[in-house]
């Protein structure tokens, strides 16, 4: 089948080398315009353009999916099917009409568990045990077409939601061309999803991913695991933006956000329990373990983090 393939972060990229190597063929991608990011605010282009121009194929970046010039192209395509990978736009009615077997959307969630932006990052803080990868068929609403095929992944203890994310990108790449397979063949299938257990995973604000330290170290592990690498876990400590990463929730009982120095370990103080820091990042510096943070700003007694 001819493959136009939408897809913008990391997370997208293997399923893009999956397709290439399969017995598809994809003629262009399509993914978010390039973006100011970095200290010089350069423009800079999304992984999955980045991968796409080193393999010479088109890619598309229309700034909204809906214009008549973008769809046109769309069209001179002629793509069988679009696979979708966190594009991070909505594609409207008439894009999805365009493909003869429509959009098919590998979708880092069992659904209708977790419809949304951050599902991984919203399973994480919310404590599942186990999540997992849906293909299902893109519709005009928000994650609920019918699902062609699902995986399950457990979620370790210490996972990360980049930890998790990395799996199940590889492992998504493959079922996303197997169903792609499948359909080609005539022995694909499909299941509306169930009106029940439905949960929405929106994007993960700045601001939300602030700790809260009257939480309690188990909620604080779970929080911080989920907001990482992005858009990562942060408190303040003298009144400055301080982030932090993973780490491991201990049964000390030290009062909320109390900063306890000790010869092998930095304690933070939640609502219930304590929490063991791992790495931290002061604000203007890089990332460092947490007990050479300490060796060298030695908090004073009784100093918390906000």
């Amino acid at each position: 089948m001819r493959l136009v393939l939408a897809g913008t972060p990391d997370v997208a990229v293997p399923a893009l080398d999956a397709l290439l190597a399969s017995r598809h063929e994809v003629v262009a991608v399509l993914t978010r315009p390039d973006a100011v990011a970095g200290r010089g605010r350069k423009q800079v282009a999304s992984p999955v353009a980045q991968r796409a121009r080193d393999l010479g194929l088109p890619v598309l970046q229309p700034v909204r999916p809906r214009g008549e010039e973008f769809l046109a192209e769309l069209r001179a395509l002629e793509p069988d099917a679009c696979p979708v990978v966190a594009y991070g736009a909505l594609v409207p009615r008439a894009a999805l009409d365009v493909p003869r077997f429509g959009w098919l959307n590998l979708h880092f969630s069992l659904l209708p568990a977790w419809r949304g932006a951050a599902p991984v990052q919203r399973s994480i803080m919310a404590g599942d045990e186990v999540t997992g990868a849906c293909v299902f068929e893109l519709e005009e609403g928000l994650d609920t077409g019918p699902v062609y095929s699902r995986i399950t992944e457990p979620v370790g203890p210490g996972d990360t939601a980049g930890d998790l994310l990395g799996r199940l990108a590889v492992r998504g790449a493959e079922q996303l061309v197997a169903v792609l397979d499948a359909i080609q063949d005539g022995t694909a299938t499909k299941l509306a999803q169930s009106g029940e257990g439905v949960s929405l995973a929106p994007k993960i604000s700045v601001e939300e991913a602030r700790i809260d330290w009257a939480t309690t170290a188990v909620q604080i592990d779970r929080h911080v695991r989920g907001c990482t690498p992005d858009p990562g876990s942060w408190t303040t400590f003298r009144g400055e933006r301080f982030k932090v990463g993973p780490v491991t929730p201990v049964a000390d009982e030290v009062p909320a956000g109390r900063i306890v120095v000790e010869k092998k370990r930095v304690l933070v103080g939640t609502g219930a329990g304590a929490v063991a820091l791992d790495r931290v990042q002061p604000a203007g510096k890089r990332s460092m373990g947490a007990t050479d943070w300490a060796r060298g700003i030695r908090p004073e007694p009784e100093e918390e983090f906000v």
